[in-house]
């Protein structure tokens, strides 16, 4: 195995039923990028600053808050 050139970082505790060996996705970093018109952001600033809310974390309010009084000027 040492010179067919097979790979030895393999998946343990049984993963390897579900995934392969180390491969060049494994160091890839993902993102997702999203794009809201000032119309959609307008639209769904309330559900977005409810949840934020609702969910503890008023920061994140307030940055939709502050996106939109933005868009005003």
């Amino acid at each position: 195995d040492y010179v067919t050139g097979s790979n030895h970082i393999l998946p343990t505790g049984g993963a390897a039923r579900f995934r392969g060996g180390l491969s060049a996705a494994d160091f890839v970093k993902m993102t997702a990028v999203q794009r809201l018109s000032e119309q959609g952001l307008r639209a769904l600033a309330p559900a977005a600053m409810a949840l934020a809310e609702a969910e503890g974390l008023p920061a994140h309010a307030r940055s939709i808050g502050v996106r939109v009084e933005g868009l005003r000027r």
